[in-house]
């Protein structure tokens, strides 16, 4: 089974790394998790799940009782995924918080998750980042470039109104699809046929 690593870090959107790895669980592929401590105060604030770093409860989170989701502490600088030596097929962080981009953008690996992402870059395999800020700085959009000029994909949650959701989970999904298509993964909910056809729009809508 092809390696997936998945970080959740400290900022609003939580649910995007939790559906993510949700949707991950449902096919045949490896899932890494590891999740920051700010991480653990937004779940409990925008999910209502108390969880811990020490023993994460990953059934409770996705839940999901039969998953292939291996979660490393983030202070296991020594897990498997700190090296480049277990083949991945990628590496999600959903959502990235501007101090885990910042501190990947500048070579700073004080943590699994900036370590993971940082062996990733090296490595040359696909990083996407998921950040959720706004307004942003000069600062935030010069980090950005730095990770986009090192090939990172920066796919910030900004949710698509042309197919017309109808539901949060629908604003959900076209994120969640969007991160995974980019890593070559299909996502039922999201395909390029329902969401990037852009052919019904007028031509006075589109000007």
């Amino acid at each position: 089974m092809e390696n997936i690593i998945v970080g959740i870090t400290g900022a609003s959107g939580v649910v995007y790394g939790q559906r993510i790895l949700q949707a991950l669980s449902d096919k045949s592929y490896s899932v890494h998790l590891s999740v920051s401590e700010a991480a653990l105060q937004v779940i409990e604030s925008e999910l209502n799940l108390t969880l811990n770093l020490d023993e994460f409860n990953i059934s409770k989170f996705i839940d999901r009782e039969n998953h292939g989701i291996t979660y490393h502490h983030i202070s296991d600088i020594a897990a498997s995924i700190s090296s480049g030596t277990i083949k991945t097929r990628a590496m999600i962080i959903a959502p990235c918080s501007m101090n885990t981009l910042c501190s990947i953008a500048n070579g700073i690996a004080s943590n699994l998750i900036q370590r993971a992402a940082s062996v990733t870059l090296k490595e040359g395999r696909k990083l996407v980042v998921m950040p959720r800020e706004t307004p942003l700085t000069p600062i935030h959009l010069e980090n950005m470039l730095k990770l986009s000029r090192a090939q990172t994909c920066i796919l910030p949650a900004m949710p698509g109104y042309y197919y017309h959701p109808k539901t949060i989970d629908d604003q959900i999904d076209f994120m969640v699809g969007k991160a995974l298509d980019y890593i070559g993964i299909e996502y039922p909910p999201y395909t390029r046929e329902s969401y990037g056809d852009w052919r019904y729009m007028s031509s006075e809508f589109m000007s």
